[in-house]
C-alpha cells in the first residue's frame, strides 16, 4: 500500500498519477502498485513536480512497517537508531508554529 501527497504540483502530474493510483482528495493518491511501479511513479513525480512538494509513504518490511520519501519539503527524514522520524524545522524566536 502506498500514499502519495502532493502540494503545489502541476495538474498534469495529478492526471498522470491517476492512471495508477486513486485520488481520494485533491493531491492525495493511494494504491497498491508493485515496488517497481512505485519507484517509477516516484521518479515521474520528481520529474514533473517542479517547485511543488511531495511525500511518499509506503509499506515496508521493517520494524515500523513503512518507509517514506520526501521532495522539497520543510520537514526532513532522520534515522533515530533504526526508526525513521520527521524532523520539524525550528521556528524563529518569538514565532509559534
Amino acid at each position: 500500500m502506498m500514499t502519495l501527497v502532493l502540494t503545489a504540483c502541476p495538474p498534469g502530474l495529478r492526471g498522470d498519477l491517476t492512471k495508477w493510483l486513486m485520488e481520494i482528495s485533491p493531491g492525495v493518491f493511494v494504491g497498491r502498485p508493485s515496488a517497481r511501479i512505485r519507484d517509477q511513479l516516484w521518479i515521474r513525480t520528481l520529474e514533473l513536480c517542479g517547485d511543488g512538494k511531495a511525500i511518499l509513504v509506503y509499506s515496508a518490511n521493517n520494524d515500523q512497517g513503512l518507509d517514506f520519501r520526501v521532495h522539497n519539503h520543510d520537514w526532513t527524514p532522520v534515522d533515530a537508531d533504526g526508526v525513521m522520524l520527521m524532523l520539524r524545522p525550528v521556528a524563529p524566536p518569538g514565532l509559534t508554529p
